[in-house]
């Protein structure tokens, strides 16, 4: 149910639709709802949104927000993200209040996960 003025939903660039879909499939098992050749939306996750093609990508380094997953085993989820073809970025450092690591998808965007279990 959606709530008034509370985040909704939130939409990334994608250059390669079909391998950043592969990719969130294989890595967390998220399943997607295409909207056309140049659209595809994902619910369920915490936070609903979509991917639309485009050339460009989101990354911390041109200024654009982290979105950040949890973990209760940040290891295994390490893991799973490179072996369904993420680019590891920060591998796992520790922070005050727990350990996280970021990543790119196929299409470059930027995730991070991250961990209060040591």
């Amino acid at each position: 149910m959606s709530e008034h003025e509370k985040l909704n939903y939130v939409e990334f660039p994608a250059a390669d639709l079909a391998a950043t879909k592969a990719f969130f499939a294989a890595a967390f098992d998220w399943s997607f709802v295409d909207y056309g050749a140049e659209y595809t939306a994902f619910s369920g996750q915490g936070l609903d949104g979509g991917f639309f093609q485009a050339d460009s990508c989101s990354n911390t380094a041109n200024g654009a927000a982290l979105l950040v997953f949890y973990s209760n085993n940040l290891e295994a989820t390490q893991a799973k993200v490179s072996d369904a073809g993420g680019n590891i970025v920060k591998p796992i450092f520790s922070f005050p209040g727990g350990r996280r690591f970021h990543f790119t998808e196929p299409s470059g965007n930027e995730f991070a996960v991250w961990s209060d279990v040591t």
